[in-house]
């Protein structure tokens, strides 16, 4: 294991990063612990570990050793302190939620939001006596309008999920710091490969595991990376006693192999979405195409500053309408059909009646996507494939 008092490169802590072999029999890669609970070679070890005045395992809900190996290099990469590894990316919200806010307290949260997201905050957060207010964070003044007495937290994403929007981390955080708030970023589009939030002033990230860190489409995994105060607080709090969602050894394991490799496949996800964001744009059925890398999105600059690079995700408006939206969807045969995204396949879906259908018509208007709008996410095929694919299938829509 290379020597970790040392910052070496993203790539070579996402390979290497807390784990020696030569601890574990020189085994090139972590064990997998399938182990529920763990013995105390005496009942004062137990008392101390309960206690907290003890480091060791007691039970795999809060602790594995396969698991704690991930949340290190997670840590690592992130530029965090601490990082706790969940089960879903839901399940590494909830527990940020349920730890730090109470009756009473409020949210203020980017209008624009994966869809699970937004559904628990619009419809059923409110029944726990928390308050939402949704705004435009793309201007950071809505912000400093918004915040109020109860606000304990800003909760945005950025890109967002579906329509690629922009929030601006650094001047956000400023805000959020002078106002005693808690920013918390959801960074699944970009990775800690593309964007670190917590050096723009971040307090936590979270991600879907699920996404671009496992790489794969097999397994559900979620991750917050915070200060150490903080994550002990989620594990103890949030996982041990509020909901219960700790990751398994073996998810753990495929999200710890994703990470070999995900600079590699990002670098492949976006220089082929920057290439195929232009041959969509350029289409004659295409209306509009979201993607930070074109000079037409609106925050480029700002992609800029604050991503290494662009991603691999892609949203468009065709000129058709959701009509159009559907028969260019079915007449795709190398991207898939299906939901979730960061997979190594090309992955094609409609927001507006899938992953985002918990916002009903007027919530899409006015939270900023339209019924017509497609998400792509690119994935590691041949561009050429991809490309003829795509352009089959608009060349085929009705004129």
């Amino acid at each position: 294991m290379p020597n970790e008092s040392k910052v070496h490169g993203f790539a070579t802590r996402a390979i290497h990063y807390g784990y020696d072999p030569l601890k574990y029999h020189g085994a090139l890669n972590p064990p997998v612990f399938l182990s529920s609970t763990y013995g105390f070679d005496r009942s004062e070890t137990g008392s101390d570990r309960f206690a907290g005045k003890a480091e060791g395992y007691v039970y795999s809900r809060v602790g594995n050793p396969t698991v704690s190996i991930l949340e290190s290099r997670l840590a690592a990469l992130e530029e965090g302190e601490a990082a706790l590894a969940t089960s879903s990316g839901m399940g590494a919200l909830t527990a940020v939620i349920w730890t730090l806010l109470r009756s009473g307290d409020e949210i203020v949260a980017d209008k624009m939001l994966y869809g699970c997201t937004f559904g628990l905050l619009e419809h059923h957060i409110g029944r726990f006596g928390i308050g939402v207010q949704f705004v435009d964070l793309t201007d950071p003044a809505n912000l400093r309008a918004a915040i109020g007495p109860r606000t304990r937290m800003v909760l945005t994403e950025t890109p967002s999920n579906p329509n690629m929007r922009l929030v601006d981390i650094a001047a956000i955080a400023e805000i959020c710091l002078t106002s005693g708030v808690l920013l918390v970023v959801d960074n699944t589009y970009c990775t800690p490969y593309l964007q670190r939030p917590l050096t723009l002033g971040a307090d936590i990230v979270i991600h879907s595991a699920t996404k671009y860190l496992g790489g794969h489409g097999d397994l559900l995994a979620g991750a917050v990376i915070a200060s150490r105060e903080l994550v002990d607080q989620f594990r103890f709090v949030g996982i041990k006693e509020l909901n219960g969602a700790c990751i398994s050894a073996f998810d753990a394991f495929l999200v710890l192999r994703g990470l070999k490799t995900l600079n590699l496949r990002m670098d492949r996800h976006c220089a082929t979405a920057q290439r195929l964001a232009h041959d969509l744009e350029a289409h004659p059925m295409v209306a509009r195409v979201y993607y930070p890398g074109l000079d037409s999105h609106l925050q480029r600059a700002l992609a800029l500053r604050q991503m290494s690079a662009m991603g691999g995700m892609i949203a468009l408006e065709l000129k058709g309408g959701l009509a159009a939206g559907r028969a260019f969807m079915d007449g795709v045969r190398v991207a898939t059909r299906a939901v979730s995204l960061g997979d190594a396949e090309t992955l094609i879906q409609h927001p507006a009646s899938m992953t985002h259908a918990t916002y009903d018509q007027e919530e899409r208007a006015r939270h900023g996507f339209t019924d017509g709008l497609i998400r792509l996410s690119v994935g590691l095929e041949d561009y050429e494939d991809l490309r003829d694919d795509l352009i089959s299938a608009l060349d085929g829509l009705p004129r």
